[in-house]
């Protein structure tokens, strides 16, 4: 039994909220689920699971979203510029034979490559994160010492990057170190601008971790359900309920209170875990099934209450309709779903702090055509 089947398990013996373990308590009702993560009430310190760091959260709060807007802006406009060159890009990248959910991650790293570092050692490093801590079950293949070292030297090097150009004269970003350079304090310290390196990286796990492995649940999906209806955007969207990539989001409460019928302590953990909100029956018929049809008509009578697969409230993910955009864009770019075969090794994802689908190989039947709208 993995980790989620426990924890359906957990709810279906203990109802929508319960306890994991001593000081771990999950939410699974979304209205509750909601008011933890919108922080009503102010009952939790406050926090950011995108501008978390291990020296602290960065900020303020007006700075993350400064950071959050440009750093989207920017990304948008250079996905934009390139829209005319992705069934290119698609096609050579992924070929007839591809191994995903890798494929989908290196996809999208190379196509936002550019934008991120610039050509040289940085970028040489960057690639070795991807490859050594983004990808689904990369940290597995690689000992801890080892990763250590390669943590440290990328850090290293941003911090370094990042004080270079806070040096420079005032310019429009060309990439994403321009925007976090623009954002460090006037008097950065070299702790501000480690922060800084550590959110550098949380970017890079939300365009090549998160959403490539939003496009490999909606490629797996589509692919082992070629006749299931609805359109991408459906399709999208339902890969996002059935499996979030973001599944928990912890927070830690600054006063005592309850949660429906249980006693919060200031000691506790409380846990929002988006797979269990998503897979509620009241707002989700056949929750367990694949039915991108339902979301035809826009969001599904009932189904706006239980759905959270960027968070919720203040620090909901601002590139979130980006990132769907993005994915839908992909989507089109590959054969219609009727000339895939996907080869599964097993059907359980990659569970960690993101979830990730499981192993699959793509294999493209005939002629690759282009999916239309």
């Amino acid at each position: 039994m993995d980790e989620l089947e426990t924890l359906d398990e957990l709810r279906a013996r203990h109802g929508p909220i319960f306890r994991r373990g001593p000081g771990v308590l999950y939410v699974a009702e979304p209205a509750e689920a909601k008011a933890v993560l919108a922080n009503t009430g102010s009952r939790y310190r406050e926090h950011s699971d995108f501008f978390r760091t291990g020296n602290g959260v960065f900020g303020p709060r007006s700075a993350q979203q400064e950071i959050g807007r440009v750093a989207r802006n920017l990304l948008r406009d250079h996905w934009a510029a390139r829209s005319d060159r992705l069934a290119a890009t698609v096609e050579r990248e992924i070929g007839p034979d591809s191994r995903w959910p890798d494929a989908g991650n290196l996809l999208l790293y190379t196509c936002f490559r550019d934008v991120l570092t610039p050509e040289g050692d940085l970028r040489r490093l960057v690639d070795q994160v991807v490859r050594h801590a983004v990808l689904a079950g990369a940290r597995d293949r690689r000992s801890t010492w080892s990763r250590a070292v390669l943590r440290h030297r990328v850090r290293r090097a941003l911090v370094a990057e990042l004080a270079l150009r806070r040096t420079g004269d005032a310019r429009e970003p060309a990439d994403l170190l321009d925007v976090l350079a623009a954002a460090a304090p006037a008097d950065s310290s070299r702790t501000a601008q480690a922060r800084l390196a550590e959110v550098f990286l949380s970017f890079l796990f939300a365009v090549a971790g998160s959403t490539g492995f939003l496009l490999g649940w909606s490629v797996y999906l589509l692919g082992a359900h070629p006749r299931a209806g609805g359109d991408l955007a459906g399709v999208v969207r339902e890969a996002l309920r059935l499996w979030p990539v973001a599944w928990n989001f912890g927070r830690f409460p600054a006063e005592p209170h309850r949660l429906g019928a249980t006693e919060v302590t200031t000691s506790d953990e409380v846990v929002v875990c988006g797979y269990l909100v998503h897979r509620d029956s009241r707002f989700w018929p056949d929750p367990d099934e694949f039915l991108p049809q339902r979301w035809s008509a826009g969001v599904p009578h009932g189904g706006a209450e239980a759905f959270i697969p960027f968070g919720w409230g203040a620090h909901t993910c601002v590139a979130a309709g980006f990132a769907v955009h993005v994915v839908e864009d992909v989507l089109r770019a590959l054969p219609p779903a009727e000339g895939w075969r996907v080869e599964a090794r097993g059907h359980r994802p990659h569970i960690a702090a993101a979830l990730a689908p499981p192993d699959f190989t793509l294999r493209a039947n005939g002629a690759r055509t282009r999916r239309g709208r």
